[in-house]
């Protein structure tokens, strides 16, 4: 096996706004990507960043990302870890390299004493729901997000 997960640098802008068109059309949600590679690089690679991504190569090959930003639970009094977005490109499935990246946030959030590490899945996505199971994630069912967006954040906003 030939596995490296690395940081994210700024020559990696390119690589992580590519890798997200790709998630967006696993997803089905392409439609739906207002970023660009320039506004990728600002958020990452800003002077003070605050979301952070790790790439995954297989055998020197840009392979999959995980991209991640620290929240904080009241209730613990202490921060964690928001996964926003885990890909692995389809071909590179089955390698554990999705595996690996979850690895490394959660050694993050031990090494940092931080209180959990969350994501959301799409209710359809059931490899990947299955595959978090097998990690011993637990669905918040109890919980429901919720969202605002468009012109419903600007007339609140206002």
């Amino acid at each position: 096996m030939s596995l490296i997960l690395r940081p994210a640098i700024p020559s990696d802008a390119a690589l992580v706004f590519s890798l997200i068109r790709e998630l967006a059309e696993y997803e089905r949600l392409v439609h739906e990507v207002e970023a660009n590679e320039g506004m990728i690089a600002e958020a990452l690679f800003s002077d003070a960043p605050k979301v952070f991504a790790d790439i995954a190569e297989w055998q020197g090959e840009p392979a999959g990302f995980a991209l991640w930003f620290y929240n904080y639970s009241t209730f613990r009094g202490r921060h964690g870890i928001y996964l926003e977005d885990l890909f692995v490109r389809p071909a590179l499935r089955g390698h554990g390299i999705g595996k690996a990246l979850l690895q490394g946030l959660a050694r993050r959030c031990v090494c940092e004493g931080l209180a959990r590490l969350e994501w959301s899945v799409l209710d359809w996505n059931e490899p990947s729901i299955g595959f978090y199971k097998s990690l011993g994630a637990v669905a918040k069912d109890e919980w429901t997000v919720y969202r605002l967006s468009g012109e419903s954040l600007v007339r609140l906003g206002r």
